[in-house]
């Protein structure tokens, strides 16, 4: 096991383009750390630097107390999973996982010993002399782990190691792999596009946009203080609903085209003073969302109640998803150009979906009455609320230094001296 630490890291191709820019971000040793985003923000690539199958342009990367820059793979100890597989097909499951050990020359005693161990961690004992083609998918990424387990490397690499399985599998294998980085205490890095992937396996999560670190911290951090449009929109599923907002005068409340939503005071804090009247863009996310027939009288007073037109209705059994159209006035008319660029400048066009400010989604307790085509009372709670500059994207109430005046901080960060909202 080792701390890995990228420090300044960039990857320059030859014409220029930069893949990653700057990266700065330090793994604990023993730490479970998510790389996410879209296609093409960087994340495999810093991946890959990491591994050493892509040369460094800038920046150090130490493994361990090791400068490991100009190490060759194989220098680096490390064991990497990929999204294929590649298992040797005409080599039974306890061959493919004994390969490295032996090119490595170990005792074929140990050898036996530690696929034994490996195949009992993995569920593969009765399988050790199937061959691959003989295996399910599932059977076969764990062959492709154990491969790695073997090895006692310092660190895992994961680069979308279950993206080829299909859902139900795919549920599966990431309590596997949770319960197994879980058991063996092993740095990893996972690199995946699914947020759900990310928001359930990692100890923290790196959110990442364009080759721009945008946000890293626990899950829980980034889905309730994102730093910024971006992170706010990719993480959380159905999407976080975005709409134009200005505050009042003193601050205390803020117009949507929904209804005026109180702004509790822990969020006054966070907001600080100096806002009064600005234009801002307001995130509620759709489990903040609620038939306002099912809401206990004790809390209803933190949120506010308005009359949506109910669109389509999909029912989960669980819960129910919503869709309502939202309300316009001469405030959405003024601010659609400005959401419009903030979207642009934040990054919304890397969203699985783009933004959609004509509708919104509610997620509704199973028992609402909620029916396409007609009116329906929600109630949206003001407590969950997000702020967001129009013009940069950036969060009014996310704060870099320290956190809320009153000490409570995100643990989230950003990339320190990085632009979180344009690359």
């Amino acid at each position: 096991m080792a701390q890995i630490v990228l420090d300044g890291i960039t990857k320059r191709y030859g014409d220029g383009f930069e893949a990653v820019k700057n990266l700065n971000l330090e793994i604990g040793d023993g730490e479970f750390m998510i790389l996410v985003g879209p296609s093409g923000c960087g994340k495999s690539t810093a991946l890959r630097m990491i591994a050493g199958l892509e040369d460094i342009s800038e920046g150090e990367l130490r493994i361990g107390d090791e400068v490991v820059n100009n190490l060759s793979p194989k220098e680096r100890d490390i064991s990497m999973v990929f999204q294929n597989y590649a298992l040797y097909p005409h080599m039974t499951v306890r061959e493919n996982m004994e390969f490295p050990l032996r090119l490595a020359k170990v005792d074929p005693d140990k050898i036996r010993v530690k696929i034994e161990e490996a195949a009992k961690i993995l569920d593969l004992t009765e399988h050790l002399d199937r061959k691959p083609a003989n295996l399910s998918g599932g059977q076969r990424q764990r062959v492709a782990m154990g491969r790695a387990i073997v090895r006692d490397p310092k660190a895992f690499l994961m680069d979308e190691p279950l993206s080829n399985l299909d859902a139900k599998l795919r549920v599966q294998m990431r309590t596997e792999v949770a319960r197994l980085q879980s058991q063996l205490g092993t740095t990893t890095v996972y690199v995946t596009h699914d947020q759900v992937e990310a928001m359930t396996l990692g100890d923290r999560v790196a959110v990442m946009r364009r080759g721009v670190l945008q946000q890293v911290g626990p899950p829980g951090e980034l889905y309730a203080h994102p730093v910024n449009l971006f992170v706010a929109g990719f993480i959380g599923s159905p999407a976080m609903n975005f709409m134009p907002g200005e505050l009042d005068e003193s601050g205390q409340s803020v117009r949507t085209p929904i209804a005026e939503l109180p702004i509790p005071e822990d969020l006054r804090k966070n907001l600080g003073s100096g806002h009064g009247g600005q234009r801002v863009i307001v995130g509620i996310r759709p489990e903040n969302f609620e038939d306002a027939s099912v809401v206990d009288d004790s809390i209803k007073g933190r949120g506010a109640t308005f009359t949506a037109q109910i669109e389509l209705v999909e029912s989960m059994g669980s819960e129910q998803y919503v869709y309502f159209k939202l309300g316009e006035d001469t405030l959405a008319s003024r601010e659609m150009e400005a959401l419009g660029k903030a979207e642009h400048d934040a990054g919304a066009s890397d969203l699985e979906a783009d933004i959609d400010t004509s509708q919104a989604v509610a997620r509704l307790d199973p028992t609402s009455q909620a029916k396409r085509g007609e009116e329906l009372e929600l109630w949206a709670d003001a407590l969950k609320i997000q702020l967001f500059d129009p013009e940069s994207g950036d969060s009014l109430l996310w704060k870099p230094e320290g956190g809320a005046d009153d000490g409570a901080a995100p643990e989230a960060q950003i990339a320190e001296g990085t632009d979180t909202t344009s690359a």
